[in-house]
Parts: C-alpha cells; structure tokens; sequence
C-alpha cells in the first residue's frame, strides 16, 4: 500500500535543503526556476543531478538537444530572489542580479554562494518528474557567505557555527 502524495509531502517538509537557481540555455531560449531537488552524485566525473516536474517549461527546454544548465546555490540573504524564480513570469526573473555565462552558455549568478555549470549527461524519468544527471563543466564558490536553507515550509539560514 502506497501513501498519500499529502503525507509523502509532510514528511518531506522536515528534510532542509539548500535553495537552488536551476538555470536553462536550450537553442536562443534562457528559463530558470527555484529547485530544491539537487545532488551531488559522482566526483568522477564530476556529476550532480537535479529533478525537474514534467509541467514546468524546464522539462520542455531540457529536453531539446544541446540543452545545458547551472545549477546557482544561494546565499541566506537571496529569498527574494528564490521566491522571483518561484513564482513571478518568466519574463521578469532575469532583471536583476550579475548574471553571465560560462562554459555552457547557462546564465550563472556570480553572486550565488556557489554555481555549477553543466551540460546534460543524462535523463531519467521518475513519476511526475525526469532526474537530469549534469557534467559540470566549470564552478565556484564564494566561502564567505552562508547558505539560504529551505526547511518546513519556509526559508532559514544557518549561524556557521558548529552542528
């Protein structure tokens, strides 16, 4: 017997994750989206994978041939711009911030706590979703900032103290 996808989604909601910009270069198309489905899977080669639902314009651009994507972690003071990527139109999402491109071509946020950028390695369907496994091509870090953390429906950061 399967549970509800209600329950599946309360016990989920206790699990924090980072906050994540998943970022899209696919043909003259650029999208992004917040996303909190994101791993790191193998150092080598170098792999992280991200889970994206079938609905959203993402799966549509992901799966075109020569797609790439960066995978842009934010800093604890970036909710607002997670919740632009969220919830305002496409449109608007890319008007503020320094974004530029890397290797791939994917918009990267130089202000992000860290980003990675990927070329699509591999798709897997699961459910409502497809698993995107990415090759990071390039990356960075700014350790200086702490990370925006998502946990029980709402958005918290970490003190960098000890655990």
């Amino acid at each position: 017997m399967s549970i509800t996808p209600d329950a599946y989604r309360t016990a989920l909601r206790f699990f924090p994750s980072g906050v994540t910009l998943v970022t899209i270069r696919s043909g003259a198309d650029i999208h992004g989206l917040t996303v909190s489905a994101f791993s790191s899977v193998s150092p080598d080669p170098p792999l992280i994978l991200v889970c994206i639902d079938h609905r959203h314009l993402a799966h549509v651009l992901l799966e075109r041939d020569g797609a790439a994507f960066a995978v842009n972690v934010l800093r604890a003071d970036q909710a607002g711009l997670s919740d632009r990527f969220a919830h305002a139109p496409a449109a608007e999402r890319f008007q503020d911030g320094d974004w530029g491109a890397r290797v791939t071509g994917a918009p990267v946020l130089s202000e992000a706590l860290a980003w990675l950028d990927c070329t699509v390695h591999s798709r897997l369907p699961a459910g409502t979703h497809t698993v995107y496994l990415g090759e990071v091509k390039a990356s960075g870090a700014n350790e200086a900032a702490h990370p925006l953390v998502y946990w029980n429906r709402g958005y918290r950061t970490l003190d960098g103290g000890p655990g």
